[in-house]
């Protein structure tokens, strides 16, 4: 059994609860019952294989990355407690900190952030995909 196969119930759930027309709901389903057997199809699942391939890579570097960017956003998330003892006794400080990371982070070009959600939002299909498989745990 494929990447293919196993997104297909999870997608025809979804599609079951974002489409309340029902015909709409079951041309959308036809829809992804005749993409199953594509090339474009065939393409998304080679892509899948990649992400898995990367996620259960032996290289250190290549297996840390994703959790890395986690610790950065947990750090970045739980600045805003001592950001807001700050703000107690220096409210002025306190924006002026703040004003400076949002103009850093406008200046990060948009691809940037495409890469990093993408990136995430593959680590998180493959690693459940590999949980369906059974080969993560």
């Amino acid at each position: 059994m494929g990447i293919l196969e196993t997104l297909i119930g999870p997608i025809s759930s979804i599609i079951d609860k974002i489409i309340p027309d029902k015909e709409a709901r079951a041309r959308a389903k036809l829809e992804l019952m005749k993409l199953e057997g594509t090339q474009e199809m065939n393409l998304i699942e080679a892509r899948l294989q990649a992400i898995v391939a990367e996620a259960n890579s032996a290289d250190p570097w290549t297996s840390r990355a994703r959790p890395s960017f986690l610790y950065v956003m947990y750090v970045l998330l739980l600045t805003a407690i001592p950001m807001g003892v700050l703000s107690a006794f220096n409210p002025a400080a306190a924006r002026d900190i703040a004003a400076g990371m949002n103009d850093y982070l406008a200046g990060l070009p948009e691809p940037l952030y495409a890469l990093f959600g993408t990136g995430y939002l593959g680590y998180t299909a493959a690693r459940q995909w590999g949980k369906i498989k059974g080969v993560d745990r």
